[in-house]
């Protein structure tokens, strides 16, 4: 039978308050599917449309599940991240993960809870980015093959660039109502805060609802996921597949992860945090997890590491100074299951020595300049932009300002001090911002 929206979200509230009994009992909920009951135990489950129904499914046998990627970037961030994690412990399940790359709706963008419409892309970049995301930020985390359970990849373009504009209208059209489209929260928002919202734009929504109904057709796909600022765009797919198809699909969305100061996970003051280690360095991406705050590392563990629950569990106990150990097998954990733990052990090996015994890692963000750029001197500002540790010279400036730089660990209060050859040592020199962030000039 299928359910009403408003059932769907009675649904979930209920469950959730199950769950948390349980929880605070030192069990979970159990389900019959080993999917849905480490999604639980990892904090993933945000709101299903029928958590009963899709228990039952996925305890049948194998199934497809989709996440869908704009190629907006050539590379994702971490935070895509809970959506690829989702993804792994589906295929880990027994399941056959589907990665969807958005060629299609990457033209368009994503409007939802955005300000502004996006930069529109044309088709060579977004093959570009499409082309980097495949080779940098999946691999990892997902066995592609032509098995079963092996994951795979489609690029919506394939069907939407096909689709004639009438058609489609007198086909789908009628299934989506502009009362209903406005209902969602992302297009509330928008609106509330007057903000236009174009006709492209409105049309994502319809766009991804009928990646969805694709996707069940050409695989026999039952389960779209996402985070739960996608709810309004998945649960079209659902109302289209019904409508269209009389199927029952499934809709699983995840909480969104923001930090303590209430910004999304993924950003810096620098900028995302990339997947894609030629846009950020492994260094770097080590370095991420393991300045969060003390308050997030319970959750981190549970949702980008695959450590045993028992495991994460002994962490989670550390109370005090202790909870920088943990910090530490975060980021290791994270930056493994991304980079490989080779890199992850170089990464944490170079943390060590800069941060611990006052040393420079070979890992380290680095340049290269050579002797004779140095005789005449190069400011600091410079170089504090060239190592990536600032973004503009403004910034360069009230860091210098603010004390926050460093040149070999020795602080620098004039913005015009120039690094010479005078400050080289062995074949380097050490650029900092802050306590945290290091970088090598290598000469």
């Amino acid at each position: 039978m299928y359910i009403s929206y408003v059932d769907f979200t009675q649904i979930r509230k209920i469950t959730t308050r199950k769950a948390q009994v349980k929880m605070n009992n030192i069990t979970y909920t159990t389900y019959k599917s080993d999917f849905l009951n480490i999604l639980e135990e990892r904090g993933f489950i945000n709101q299903c449309s029928d958590l009963k129904a899709l228990d039952k499914k996925l305890s049948e046998g194998t199934q497809s599940a989709y996440i869908g990627f704009d190629a907006t970037a050539k590379s994702l961030h971490i935070g895509n991240l809970t959506g690829i994690m989702m993804l792994h412990w589906f295929q880990k399940c027994g399941h056959k993960p589907i990665t969807l790359m958005g060629g299609g709706t990457s033209k368009i963008g994503d409007p939802s809870f955005k300000d502004e419409q996006r930069v529109l892309l044309d088709d060579d970049t977004i093959n570009d980015n499409i082309k980097n995301i495949q080779a940098t930020c999946f691999k990892q985390f997902l066995n592609y093959g032509d098995g079963d359970t092996d994951a795979l990849m489609v690029n919506n373009n394939d069907w939407l660039d096909e689709l004639s504009y009438l058609s489609f209208l007198r086909d789908y059209g009628r299934y989506f109502t502009i009362n209903r489209m406005i209902s969602f929260e992302s297009v509330r928002q928008r609106l509330d805060r007057e903000s236009p919202l174009t006709l492209l734009e409105f049309n994502y929504m319809v766009m991804q609802g009928y990646d969805f109904l694709e996707l069940n057709r050409r695989y026999g796909t039952i389960l779209q996921m996402g985070g739960s600022d996608q709810w309004g765009n998945i649960i079209n797919g659902v109302d289209l597949g019904h409508k269209a198809d009389k199927v029952q699909l499934f809709a699983l969305t995840a909480p969104l992860l923001t930090t303590p100061d209430g910004r999304k996970m993924g950003k810096t003051v620098n900028g995302a945090v990339w997947l894609n280690a030629k846009m950020l360095s492994p260094y770097d991406y080590y370095q991420y997890w393991r300045n969060v705050d003390d308050i997030m590392v319970s959750t981190l563990l549970r949702r980008f590491t695959i450590l045993d629950i028992k495991e994460i569990q002994k962490l989670e106990a550390l109370q005090g100074a202790e909870i920088n150990e943990a910090k530490k097998i975060l980021a290791f954990e994270a930056t493994k299951i991304c980079h490989g733990e080779s890199t992850a052990i170089k990464a944490a090996q170079t943390a060590q020595k800069v941060f611990e015994q006052g040393g420079v890692g070979s890992d380290l963000p680095s340049i290269n300049l050579s002797k004779d750029y140095l005789e005449n001197g190069i400011e600091v500002i410079e170089l504090l932009i060239e190592t990536g540790l600032c973004n503009s010279k403004g910034e360069a400036r009230r860091l210098i300002k603010g004390g926050g730089a460093r040149v070999n660990d020795v602080p620098i209060s004039n913005i015009e001090q120039k690094v010479t050859l005078a400050d080289i040592n062995d074949d380097h020199i050490k650029i900092s911002s802050g306590k945290k962030r290091h970088a090598l000039v290598k000469v």
